[in-house]
């Protein structure tokens, strides 16, 4: 069975199948953050996300970061540090890419295991 939670104009914040939860992009609300304050605000909304599907981040499989400006990833990296200990840290990819929106530094897709 596929569960779809969290629906949005084009997609959903998470979809659940085979004891799997995909977790969609997730940007930042407070976009005058900086890279480390909204990456921040990212890990706590997916913390929200698997909570509500019985799962937390100890479980996360890979995740797939989206950043605009790769300088910054330094200040990335420590908000991620901070928020996940080093023993469960997923697999992990981080892209730069040309834009992400008006004041959008950042954008995290991740899967975990149920």
């Amino acid at each position: 069975m596929i569960t779809r939670t969290g629906p949005m104009s084009i997609g959903h914040k998470a979809v659940e199948h085979g004891g799997m939860v995909y977790v969609g992009g997730l940007i930042a609300t407070d976009l005058t953050k900086d890279m480390k304050g909204q990456t921040a605000e990212i890990t706590e909304k997916i913390d929200a996300v698997l909570a509500e599907q019985g799962t937390d981040k100890t479980r996360l499989l890979s995740a797939t970061i989206f950043v605009t400006d790769l300088n910054q990833r330094p200040l990335m990296n420590e908000a991620w540090a901070e928020w996940l200990p080093s023993d469960v840290r997923p697999a992990r990819a981080t892209i730069g890419v040309n834009d992400l929106g008006n004041g959008v530094l950042i954008e995290i897709t991740a899967v975990a295991a149920k």
